[in-house]
């Protein structure tokens, strides 16, 4: 029986499992140090919301610049993953929306708690794209070049993520709003760089978290703009690299989360330097095992609830192997 490439109708719980990854998703966003992309990658829909994400993009390009306009954009849209991306955009907006003010007082009044949870999330997730890669494909003369990648991809994480908070920029210039939007969006698609992160560094996280908190449409509608710009602008590199170097791809990745750690590391002075556990070690540990286990229970979860399915050209639901 023939297969077509379009996406599958989901059950309604299934619709619903994807609300709640956007949330999940959404909510990381809001979190200095935790990548909306790392998030993905846990809840198994990275690769399916980039290639819906490029697809969108190929639909807008063939509208703009395709021999055949019309029929080039609606082929495009018919590809895009509709009932994955629209619940998952819910979620994300109801879970922002909702939660800015509160996620920027846990993270702000309770920096070390709040630090060591996320470590252990983080740390939990560190293995995620190493599971995706198909060791049984992968060339032993071709290891040693992935592992350099995941140690690059941890040296630059590293490096990154070592800058201490910026001074807070009150009143920002719109201009400015847009380009670090643009940046920080593209931790949506790449895990363990945090766009929270970039945002507090830079001195916007503040200020971001209270425009949305306030509803300050003006601050929020050119940091949509700026966000829908950069994500444009990388999605496609990156679903490139899936497509055609996955294996290295995933190493790199993992790489990227184990860098990271060093923002989430939950003793630090006020300029970023790694201070050593204090007396609430007990506390902090505890949470970090908790985050840990939270990200791993995902983990199985989405194994256990999640069978990719590909559409057959009568319109029947068809299992697909791994």
């Amino acid at each position: 029986m023939a297969q077509s490439s379009l996406p599958a109708r989901p059950s309604v719980g299934g619709v619903i499992y994807n609300a709640v990854r956007g949330g999940m998703i959404g909510l990381a966003e809001l979190i200095p140090g935790v990548s909306g992309g790392t998030i993905a990658l846990i809840t198994g829909v990275y690769e399916r919301v980039l290639t819906a994400g490029n697809h969108l993009l190929g639909a807008i390009k063939a509208l703009v610049v395709g021999p055949d306009r019309k029929r080039g954009f609606a082929d495009g849209m018919r590809r895009v993953d509709w009932w994955l991306l629209i619940p998952m955009l819910v979620g994300m907006a109801a879970m922002v929306l909702s939660l800015a003010g509160v996620m920027e007082s846990f993270v702000t009044d309770t920096p070390t708690l709040s630090r060591g949870l996320f470590l252990g999330m983080v740390a939990a997730s560190v293995v995620v794209p190493l599971v995706m890669v198909d060791w049984a494909g992968v060339q032993r003369r071709h290891v040693w070049i992935h592992v350099l990648g995941f140690v690059v991809a941890a040296g630059v994480a590293f490096w990154l993520t070592s800058s201490g908070a910026g001074a807070e920029v009150a009143n920002p210039p719109l201009w400015m709003v847009f380009c670090a939007a643009a940046v920080a969006v593209c931790a949506l698609a790449l895990p363990g760089v945090s766009g929270s992160f970039f945002l507090l560094v830079v001195g916007l996280y503040a200020p971001t978290m209270g425009a949305i908190a306030d509803r300050d449409l003006v601050y929020i509608a050119v940091f949509g703009l700026g966000a829908v710009t950069g994500l444009a602008l990388f999605i496609k590199l990156l679903h490139w690299l899936l497509g055609h170097h996955h294996t290295g791809t995933m190493f790199a990745m993992s790489g990227l989360l184990l860098g990271s750690l060093r923002a989430l590391w939950p003793w630090q002075s006020d300029e970023g330097a790694l201070l050593a556990p204090g007396s609430d070690a007990g506390v902090v540990f505890l949470l970090a095992v908790v985050g840990a286990v939270v990200v791993l229970a995902l983990v199985v979860m989405d194994r256990v609830l999640s069978r990719p399915q590909t559409v057959s050209a009568e319109g029947e639901r068809l299992p697909v192997e791994n």
